[in-house]
């Protein structure tokens, strides 16, 4: 089976059979060093240089896997900033993948913050300066006709690739319209799928769709290497997307398409639009909500409890938060709820307040199925008249659950959480905006506020806190804890769609994984641990496929297929003909 790029396919090809851990090698000299893939640095040795061309090319002396990781590694910490240790585990991932991914995964939950959310975040806005060579797919609106061609371009067979992960770049993190730099955050969701989840990353196509940014910044920086002008919308955006779905289709019958961070409304749009016909998957939507689905079931597991018994109130009814609220409603319903009983238990506030049926309500399509009966709560006292803001909603709704989406920073005051306290023994509270200057709540002040009591779960990183003699273990709802994982499982069974019983079976598989014996546990395992969570999840989404009929693959033994696709990093063997 032949890998990357045009140049790759005759310098190399992966044998059949060995999970990548052996490779035929046809380029000699200086080209084995410039294909990530094939160059291994010092770590060749001396009869290897003799064999490829490489004499005079490398030091002499030969330095095994373990020293190079003690090297980089080292390297990594003198880096100094985190933005300077993310340029250099960038200029590494595109010399040497094996070395990237080892080191990455041997340090995960140091470096996730560094090649992902926040610091990514920082990579993007400055891209156009950064830029250099990277290995993903540029596509743009002002050539629609060459999107196919663009695809192609990647050097990849049909069979070759199971993901595509593409970007439009409106809504990148929590610093929203990013234009042509979001091919950083496809990268970084790439580098996350291999070493979370061992996908091999030449199975994998990053690709970011140019359809122009409403950034004035970016539209006035002369450095700006995307298309200058305003953001595509309307019919020939979609017109856009339909093309980019059906080339994907073309060209890679049977990747997956991760949709990832795209605004709002076209987010909703384009999952329904393609879910029911293509194998499709939007992290935002979905993979947020599998994570915090998961650390919900831990929490109210925790509590002698069942998920259909809460009262929950999403603040922050946009892309993320509704896709929460989406798929409690499958897990209550799976508790025996109806979907209008199951819906009756939400709340949802949008930055107009309370999402309503009322008549002069200005709320979006998707948000419409929590609307509130006007009469529930037309006789309810204000803080604001006329508008129904988040201390209105607890104060008269007494939730058990709270889900912060909003990225208004502070907006779980003390007044709100003390309110909800006093009506919850152990309230589950989840501020989840990122990155951290965005947060509802910090976990220390959400324990102050409830005595110890609140079970907590976080979109941001945050260090233990201790409470009256108490470490609690703050749970960070990381969408890595189930989007690799889900990928995995997707490419096992050759999975046709990603269906809702999919994304709730990644859900449950997350939550078994965390059992609460004692104060201050964490809701969701370790970081560290993201290979086992992650072949869990798959292991799950592929019985699940299987059971609603989208597998195309048989599951003969699913742990033992799950456990075969995964990728390690390691140097391969070798085949090399004088």
């Amino acid at each position: 089976m032949a890998s990357v790029g045009t140049m790759a396919e005759r310098a190399y090809e992966v044998l059949p059979g060995n999970h990548g851990t052996r490779i035929k090698v046809n380029a000699r000299g200086s080209d084995v060093l410039r294909i990530p893939r094939l160059n291994r640095g010092t770590a060749f040795t001396p009869e290897q240089r003799r064999q490829l061309g490489l004499i005079g090319l490398l030091p002499a002396r030969s330095t095994p896997l373990e020293g190079q990781l003690h090297r980089t590694y080292q390297r990594f910490l003198a880096a100094g900033t985190p933005l300077q240790q993310f340029a250099y585990l960038r200029g590494l991932r595109d010399r040497n993948t094996v070395l990237f991914y080892r080191l990455v995964s041997e340090h995960l939950e140091e470096m996730m913050p560094i090649i992902y959310t926040p610091t990514i975040g920082d990579a993007i806005a400055e891209f156009s300066v950064w830029f250099q060579q990277l290995h993903g797919v540029f596509l743009s609106i002002e050539a629609p006709d060459q999107v196919e061609e663009g695809l192609r371009a990647a050097g990849r067979r049909a069979d070759d690739v199971d993901i595509v992960v593409v970007t439009d770049s409106e809504g990148i993190l929590g610093i929203g319209d990013q234009g042509v730099g979001g091919i950083e955050i496809c990268l970084g969701k790439k580098s996350l799928y291999t070493a979370a989840a061992g996908v091999d990353p030449n199975r994998i196509v990053p690709v970011v769709l140019d359809v122009g940014t409403d950034n004035l910044r970016l539209l006035n920086d002369d450095l700006y290497l995307g298309v200058r002008q305003a953001r595509v919308r309307g019919e020939r955006y979609d017109q856009f997307i339909a093309s980019f779905v059906a080339a994907v289709q073309a060209v890679f019958p049977h990747a997956m398409i991760h949709w990832e961070d795209f605004g709002a409304n076209n987010a909703h749009r384009i999952l329904s639009t393609y879910r029911d016909s293509v194998c499709t998957f939007n992290d935002d939507v979905q993979g947020t909500a599998a994570v915090v689905a998961g650390a919900a079931l831990a929490a109210v597991r925790a509590k002698g409890e069942k998920l259909s018994d809460q009262r929950v109130v999403i603040h922050g009814a946009g892309t993320a938060g509704i896709g929460v609220a989406d798929l409690l409603v499958d897990l209550m319903v799976a508790e025996g709820l109806k979907p209008d009983q199951a819906r009756e238990r939400f709340w949802a506030t949008s930055s107009r307040g309370l999402v309503t049926d009322a008549p002069n309500a200005r709320f979006r399509d998707f948000q419409r199925p929590y609307g509130r009966p006007h009469g529930e709560v037309e006789h309810w006292a204000l803080d604001e008249p006329g508008r129904i803001g988040l201390a209105d909603v607890v104060r008269n709704v007494h939730p058990t659950v709270l889900i912060g989406t909003s990225a208004q920073a502070g907006s779980f005051t003390q007044d709100i959480v003390t309110d909800m306290a006093s009506h919850a023994e152990r309230p589950i509270i989840m501020p989840l905006s990122n990155p951290t200057t965005l947060v509802e709540a910090t976990p220390a002040h959400l324990l102050e506020w409830t005595d110890g009591r609140a079970l907590i779960a976080t979109g941001s990183p945050f260090k233990p806190v201790s409470y009256e003699g108490v470490d609690h273990v703050i749970a960070q709802a990381n969408n890595a804890f189930v989007f690799p994982g889900l990928g995995l499982g997707v490419s096992v069974c050759r999975a046709t769609r990603v269906t809702d019983g999919m994304i709730g079976a990644a859900a449950r598989a997350l939550a078994s994984l965390v059992r609460i014996s004692r104060p201050g546990q964490s809701l969701l395992p370790a970081l560290n641990d993201l290979r086992r969570v992650s072949a869990t999840v798959a292991i799950a989404v592929a019985k699940a496929a299987e059971a609603e009929g989208v597998a195309e693959a048989p599951l003969t033994d699913p742990v033992q297929q799950v456990f075969d696709a995964m990728w390690q990093p390691v140097y391969p063997e070798l085949v090399i003909e004088d």
